[in-house]
């Protein structure tokens, strides 16, 4: 695919032609916030190896130091020193705190705030950000005594934080998100009692990891380890982190792979943590041409390469407990369903309606436009592969993933597309559309 970029927001995608070579994703973008987030509220200095230079991190980055934490400059390629406050060390910042389209950034903050005693912060972010669901980490959190206001009595930012000393407690979040439970978390580290965080289904879990790494007294037990109990009491030491690959983004490739004529791509250093692997879960399903290779470990991480080649798919349906563990990569799915011989469904995925975006409407509104055969659902969709997909003029919708998906789904269509919003692959992969042109042969 030949990419030019015709305006700021206008994209050419060029139809046809074939994907081969080796790429490294960005370093994991969940990883690189908290990350950052643990590294600013420990003792000591935190390095941290491979960290995202994209729009999100930067704005955890910027948060963190608008409250007293010393951040080296933020690029890609370089390691980037965090100079940690303490437990209880981050200051009332001077202005509100802009969390830019991170999600991540403004429910994790909301934890890590509500429990700094006597202090006063505003969180706000972008038009996008502002109409997305906050009372799923503020209601559990003012269960643990927690003062949180905001607009539509306090589901939508800007929101107002007066920190208090929190009480522990046992708490059920009332969806399976990681996001969730890790405010939860966070806040549980400087509260009067231990407090254990029960989820419906196991979410991704780099902060019980990574927070262990850094000295919390954390156990996680239950069925599918959905129980996590925090005690009070430990402090956080400085850590050396290497950020592996996002596999979120390395989807992209993955889908790109097993459907591009002729492709063979190597996707190199790819966090494997079970918690995110239901993409390669449902690549297998689907009878995908994919092999796991140089499996290691990198600070507690499971990391490996990914080689994938073009074979013929077979449909897939996806519910329940493996939403979680692929909720980002549903947009990327929906492509591939469109290839696949015969009837794909994806059901539970209603949490995808609250992202960036409502995904689920965008990618048939998208797709649609492009020929595929799409129903959409109170929560997933039902596709019918094996429509040929035609170029035309294509929306991200400023939605990072419907960007990237959009891209993989214009090379294989009848026809040069015209994507407007490519610039919002920036948010998790600024260089997306320089690694395509490199791939495409």
């Amino acid at each position: 695919m030949s990419v030019t970029s015709t305006a700021s927001s206008s994209r050419e995608l060029r139809a046809g032609g074939g994907l081969s070579g080796t790429v490294r994703v960005p370093g994991d973008k969940s990883i690189s916030h908290r990350a950052l987030l643990f590294g600013a509220i420990a003792e000591g200095v935190t390095t941290i190896e491979g960290l995202l230079p994209a729009e999100d991190p930067m704005s955890t980055a910027a948060c963190l130091r608008a409250m007293g934490a010393t951040i080296s400059p933020i690029h890609a390629g370089q390691i980037v020193r965090v100079e940690g406050v303490g437990l209880d060390g981050l200051q009332e910042p001077q202005d509100v705190l802009d969390c830019g389209n991170s999600g991540t950034t403004i429910r994790l903050m909301l934890g890590l705030l509500a429990a700094s005693k006597g202090r006063h912060f505003v969180l706000s972010g972008d038009a996008s950000l502002r109409r997305r669901p906050m009372n799923r980490v503020g209601q559990p959190l003012t269960m643990m005594g927690a003062k949180i206001k905001g607009r539509s009595n306090g589901d939508f930012a800007p929101l107002a934080v007066s920190g208090q000393k929190l009480r522990g407690g046992v708490i059920g979040t009332p969806v399976a998100s990681a996001q969730v439970k890790s405010a939860l978390l966070l806040a549980a580290l400087t509260a009067d009692g231990a407090t254990t965080v029960i989820e419906p289904a196991h979410s991704r879990d780099h902060s019980e990891r990574m927070l262990r790494a850094f000295g919390a007294d954390l156990e996680v037990g239950g069925e599918m380890g959905r129980h996590i109990r925090v005690s009070p009491g430990q402090k956080l030491y400085g850590q050396n982190i290497v950020v592996p690959g996002d596999i979120s983004s390395a989807a992209f490739w993955l889908v790109a792979g097993v459907l591009v004529p002729g492709a063979e791509l190597v996707v190199e250093n790819v966090g494997l943590n079970p918690t995110r692997t239901g993409i390669l879960e449902v690549l297998q399903q689907m009878e995908a041409r994919v092999e796991v290779l140089n499996r290691h470990e990198v600070a507690g991480e499971p990391v490996g390469d990914l080689r994938v080649r073009q074979g013929p798919l077979k449909p897939f349906s996806i519910n329940g407990d493996i939403i979680p563990r692929l909720v980002d990569e549903v947009p990327i799915l929906a492509v591939a369903a469109c290839f696949c011989d015969g009837e794909s469904k994806i059901t539970d995925a209603s949490e995808l309606r609250v992202k960036e975006t409502d995904r689920l409407a965008v990618m048939t509104r998208q797709l649609t436009a492009m020929g595929a055969d799409i129903d959409e659902h109170a929560d997933g969709l039902t596709i019918r592969g094996g429509r040929t997909l035609r170029g035309t003029d294509l929306d991200s919708e400023t939605d990072h993933r419907v960007a990237m998906s959009l891209a993989v789904a214009a090379l294989l269509a009848e026809g040069d597309s015209r994507l407007t919003g490519s610039e919002a692959a920036a948010v998790s992969y600024p260089n997306f559309w320089d690694d395509l042109e490199r791939l495409h042969r």
